[in-house]
């Protein structure tokens, strides 16, 4: 990808993960299998929920429509992590009937085969057949990815903060030089290079690009097939093995009791500076609950405030780790 000053200078970084990127890319992960030491707890305990929850047939279904391949239709993933779970769904749900069955179309030619007989009325834009369809994907989000959106929240703004400080230091180019750190990929002299799924050279045409951060997605980025919609770049968060159990352990743990769980939380989530909006987008709280829970927490010498330019980044102390870890003397 090759970028103009124009082009530069529209960058953007989405301000959270998207729910429906999240959603199709945990579906990918549970057909094939990457990254078992990150994943492979979440695959199994998921595996076990969709079976309790009676929804392995519809998961299946949803599995032939966004398949681990080469290609899934874009209409499945409309937001640019600029919407939540319903406006999302809403962006999904109002696909033209055009769209809905050229993308379907496409999906199955790599079969080699027509559209299915129980695929064709969502071709056709069938409003019955969009509402089911609406309602698997919710019911699978609902299983699969909401209940770790505070892991999942964490490491997007941890990665927000990190963005925001190249821009500050750098600006655009350092924005983009900055994902160096990203397996395989590499920015020099306006030219952006990343390890794609099959070769393609994406070209903007003076467009803004955003680039999205996600949780299930693992190693390569994805973008949209179409080049007509809006562009964006999925990038891998590449959370740590182990963020799994973390996730389990944090609420029973000592120092949650002794604290409670939000501020326990936020203080894990401190493994990089973040601004009280980045804490309050990843807990899922009010800004000024956010800020209040930092204030108990900056009181008690667990964590410090310094002022960065316009913004106050949080930091973990020594002794909010000592407590964290139960190594305190």
């Amino acid at each position: 990808m090759e970028f103009t000053s124009r082009e530069l200078t529209g960058l953007r970084v989405a301000s959270r993960v998207d729910p429906l990127w999240e959603t199709a890319l945990s579906l990918h992960l549970l057909q094939d299998r990457q990254a078992p030491l990150t994943f492979g707890a979440w695959r199994r305990e998921v595996g076990a929920a969709l079976r309790m929850a009676g929804l392995v047939s519809v998961t299946r279904a949803l599995t032939r429509l966004c398949p681990d391949g080469s290609y899934f239709p874009d209409f499945l993933t409309p937001g640019r992590g600029d919407t939540d779970l319903d406006t999302g769904l809403d962006r999904l749900l109002s696909t033209p009937r055009r769209r809905l069955r050229a993308e379907l179309t496409r999906l199955h030619a790599h079969s080699g085969r027509p559209v299915p007989a129980d695929v064709r009325p969502l071709a056709d834009g069938c409003p019955e057949a969009l509402r089911r369809l609406g309602s698997a994907l919710r019911a699978y989000h609902r299983v699969a990815v909401e209940p770790y959106l505070p892991a999942i929240g964490a490491q997007a703004a941890a990665d927000r903060t990190v963005r925001a400080q190249a821009v500050l230091a750098h600006g655009a180019e350092g924005l983009l030089t900055g994902y160096d750190q990203l397996p395989g990929w590499h920015y020099r002299d306006r030219l952006l290079r990343a390890p794609y799924p099959v070769n393609r050279e994406l070209s903007l045409h003076g467009r803004s690009l955003t680039l999205v951060p996600a949780f299930f997605c693992v190693r390569a980025p994805l973008a949209l097939v179409d080049e007509e919609l809006p562009p964006v770049l999925v990038h891998p968060l590449s959370p740590a093995p182990g963020w799994f159990e973390r996730r389990r352990d944090g609420s029973d743990a000592p120092v949650a009791q002794l604290i409670g769980a939000s501020r326990a939380e936020l203080l894990r989530m401190l493994d990089r500076p973040m601004t009280t909006m980045d804490i309050a987008a990843a807990l899922r709280l009010a800004p000024s609950t956010a800020s209040r829970h930092a204030t108990v927490l900056r009181e008690a010498g667990l964590l410090l405030s310094q002022r960065q330019g316009v913004r106050v980044l949080h930091h973990r102390t020594r002794l909010g780790r000592a407590v964290l870890d139960g190594s305190l003397r």
